[in-house]
């Protein structure tokens, strides 16, 4: 994990009951690498974090989805828990902006339950992911293949399946980011 991320920006999409690990992690790994983070949010001022069912830390967002563009970001990261992500496939802003990604060919990393933005931003058909278990069906209903692995890589996506695999996951992504 020696590539440079100098000048890389990356995008977190996140709202309340985001897995807060799935946030801080990739986020901190990425930031030690050397590019710029940007909490994005369907959220004005903070979202809570959580571990697993326990609340966590606050966190400061730093723009609304709405007010961003896509073409300002090299990447776009999304954190799991099962909240967050029920949450954000159902803000047409979040949808809309997650599927940019994916048309534009930038990497887009999702990690435990976030494929479900995916699948609601209709970008998965054809493609191999990994997610948590319960999240299998409906990417297969939405003409992906599903794999048990810790870290996927079929470009733009990179998907990893839970928490424990958050090492491969912050790597692949800084990889990626740094070819």
């Amino acid at each position: 994990m020696s590539a440079s991320l100098k000048g890389k920006k990356v995008a977190f999409l996140a709202t309340d009951g985001v897995e807060q690990v799935e946030l801080t992690d990739p986020r901190e790994a990425l930031e030690k690498a050397g590019a710029e983070t940007e909490l994005v949010s369907i959220k004005e001022g903070s979202i809570d974090g959580f571990h697993h069912l326990d609340k966590g830390d606050t966190f400061k967002v730093d723009k609304l989805v709405g007010d961003v563009d896509f073409n300002d970001y090299d990447a776009l990261v999304l954190p799991g828990g099962v909240a967050n992500p029920d949450e954000l496939r159902q803000d047409r802003a979040a949808v809309a902006f997650a599927r940019s990604f994916v048309e534009a060919g930038k990497p887009v990393a999702a990690i435990c339950h976030a494929p479900w933005l995916l699948v609601e931003a209709n970008v998965v058909r054809g493609r191999t992911l990994t997610s948590f278990p319960s999240v299998k069906t409906d990417i297969v209903n939405a003409g992906g293949h599903w794999v048990d692995e810790k870290v996927c890589h079929d470009a733009p996506l990179i998907t990893s399946r839970n928490p424990d695999d958050l090492e491969a996951f912050s790597g692949k992504i800084i990889e990626v980011l740094g070819q």
